[in-house]
């Protein structure tokens, strides 16, 4: 496969996140790109990348949503779980480059208007999950250990052994 973009590489991470269980929306790939790489592309470098995705058969569309055809998630599969986000995106690339084309595919096209409801819906989102993760933590109070006394009126015993 060549050319390899960025973008490609970014889709296929955050769709192996994102439709673990079922097929994800394009919100929930949005926000699973934001979680991976914490900038989402722009409407048409995405639509471009499901575009080649699709045509290399990839990624494919099941019931309104998108998931990792069998290829790409045995790609993900070899992929080692311990490992950062930029080491997994530089090993899924070297993948990506020595992936065979068996055929061909549908390709899907993203219409801006799709992304554009998708990027409310995630902006909407992380407005509700903004203020829930943004609570003020109480402090904790310092009390200094020379005021510390115990029952009787004394101090405590400092810690140090005196010889």
């Amino acid at each position: 496969m060549y050319p390899i973009h960025d973008v490609d590489v970014i889709l296929l991470l955050s769709l192996s996140v994102a439709a673990k269980r079922r097929p994800a929306d394009l919100a929930e790939i949005i926000t699973a790109i934001d979680l991976m790489h914490h900038a989402i592309p722009s409407g048409n470098k995405l639509s471009d990348a499901f575009d080649r995705m699709s045509a290399c058969g990839l990624v494919i569309e099941i019931e309104g949503g998108y998931a990792l055809s069998a290829d790409a998630q045995e790609m993900m599969a070899s992929q080692r779980k311990i490992v950062d986000t930029e080491k997994k995106l530089f090993r899924l690339k070297e993948h990506l480059a020595d992936y065979k084309l068996k055929g061909k595919h549908a390709t899907i096209l993203i219409h801006p208007n799709q992304y554009l409801a998708a990027m409310k819906a995630f902006q909407a989102g992380q407005k509700i999950a903004g203020k829930k993760w943004r609570i003020d933590k109480p402090k904790t109070v310092w009390i200094p250990t020379k005021e510390l006394v115990n029952f009787k009126g004394k101090q405590f015993p400092s810690k140090r052994r005196k010889t």
